[in-house]
């Protein structure tokens, strides 16, 4: 915690006042090109701030940073944040401050001239958000236990966790290929499923699709291949956390899963929010990972450490919306579907990366890793919509009378997250969201 945490702290930015995602307190990075430039043009790095995009470069340009924060800087130029996450948190944490002094309200930059939000911003409304990073490598996991309890009731009601969950953090390695920005069209997949009658499966239009609300963390320095990384040094090496819409072809899925996992049911795409929002930032929402229960294994010795026990869970809650294609004809706002914690989360950030790099796989910076679908105890918290509608047992109804038991062409799914804690400024995460096209 340091001066840029401070609650009272205000910026001359004027949209960064009030309720904002981005307030000063927040300051979290992105890629972005001015929409007058074409798609031709190669992103740049920026940060957001109220409904201003501070153009990093532009801001190095001017020599406006020093000393680290000036190479950190400089990495900005760069069209992704890869060569920043390289650099490590000494670099991240000097550039904040830096940032933080040059926009606050009372910068001696900005008394010096009151039109340097013409040099250095670059209006939201004017630019296109980007990837974040040149991602090499997608993980996913499998981290909340009330999520993997409710999908093993379906399948298994006698047994629903299998007998590894709560000794070793679940994943899966994904499609980096097919991870898209928010905003992008996702398409209604294909595949091979079969019904419980047929004799032989098909092939059509998933009928099944559905979301995942989960939490993407992107990487930093990494590590060398061979090499692990000790628990309490794996935040090192954890640039910042992002929202992932896992799309998921719950038909293709139960027909392919077995016996090597998750495949064509989850590789057709990824979505995930532009803005990174960095650890420095979630400083004041840092809990103690979730206290397990009465019987539960402790976790191994690679596993565990007093530090993660003590603060190594993220405070953040996370909202599932959705709006049909007649609920925006007819302006009606988006129907929240789902609100639920990551502190609710069974293995912390830290545990999940430190397992990853055990065997010695190296993990690079920009390579992205999420959490799995973030479900709580009750109905409300439920993260997707096998969950919420139990397999389809119990649709949802919408304002216009619609009924879904998963995802329909035309539906827009949002997400959204926000930290709030007493004594802190209240920070966001900015949307995540995606429309489903016809096959």
């Amino acid at each position: 915690m340091d001066e840029t945490h401070e609650p009272s702290r205000a910026s001359w930015v004027e949209s960064a006042q009030g309720a904002t995602d981005f307030p000063i307190q927040n300051l979290p990075f992105g890629v972005f090109r001015r929409k007058e430039d074409g798609d031709e043009t190669p992103g740049t790095v920026g940060i957001a701030i109220g409904r201003q995009i501070l153009d990093v470069a532009a801001g190095h340009d001017e020599g406006r940073f020093e000393g680290l924060a000036d190479r950190a800087a400089g990495a900005c130029a760069a069209p992704s944040l890869n060569r920043l996450m390289a650099l490590g948190r000494p670099h991240w944490i000097e550039l904040r401050r830096q940032v933080s002094a040059l926009l606050t309200a009372d910068s001696p930059a900005y008394r010096a001239n009151r039109r340097l939000g013409d040099r250095i911003l670059v209006p939201m409304t004017e630019a296109e958000l980007l990837l974040p990073a040149v991602i090499g490598d997608y993980t996913d996991f499998y981290a909340s236990v009330h999520h993997a309890t409710n999908v093993g009731s379906m399948f298994r009601p006698d047994n629903p966790l299998l007998p590894n969950y709560k000794w070793v953090p679940i994943g899966y390695h994904g499609r980096a290929s097919s991870i898209v920005p928010s905003g992008s069209a996702v398409r209604r997949p294909r595949g091979q499923v079969k019904d419980a009658p047929a004799e032989a499966p098909g092939f059509g239009p998933s009928r099944s699709l559905d979301y995942e609300m989960e939490l993407g963390c992107f990487v930093g320095p990494g590590n060398s291949l061979g090499e692990a990384v000790p628990l309490d040094q794996a935040e090192d090496h954890l640039f910042g956390l992002c929202l992932v819409n896992d799309w998921s072809a719950r038909d293709v899925q139960s027909w392919e899963y077995q016996p090597l996992g998750p495949f064509l049911a989850k590789s057709f795409a990824t979505t995930v929010s532009p803005w990174v929002v960095t650890f420095e930032a979630l400083e004041p929402f840092r809990t103690a990972a979730l206290a397990r229960p009465p019987g539960d294994p402790a976790p191994l010795p690679y596993l565990s450490s007093e530090r993660n026990a003590a603060r190594g869970g993220v405070d953040v809650t996370v909202e599932v919306y959705l709006a049909s294609a007649q609920m925006r004809l007819q302006g009606i706002p988006p129907q929240l579907l789902s609100r639920s914690r990551a502190a609710d989360l069974y293995w912390t950030l830290a545990q999940m990366f430190t397992h990853h790099a055990s065997n010695g796989c190296n993990l690079r910076p920009g390579d992205l890793f999420a959490t799995g679908t973030i479900s709580g105890m009750g109905k409300e918290a439920r993260g997707c919509m096998l969950e919420l509608t139990w397999r389809g047992a119990e649709p949802i109804v919408l304002p216009t009378g619609e009924s879904r038991k998963f995802l329909e062409d035309g539906d827009e799914v949002i997400m959204a997250g926000l930290c709030e804690r007493g004594g802190a400024a209240p920070i966001g995460f900015g949307e995540c969201r995606g429309v489903v096209l016809s096959a």
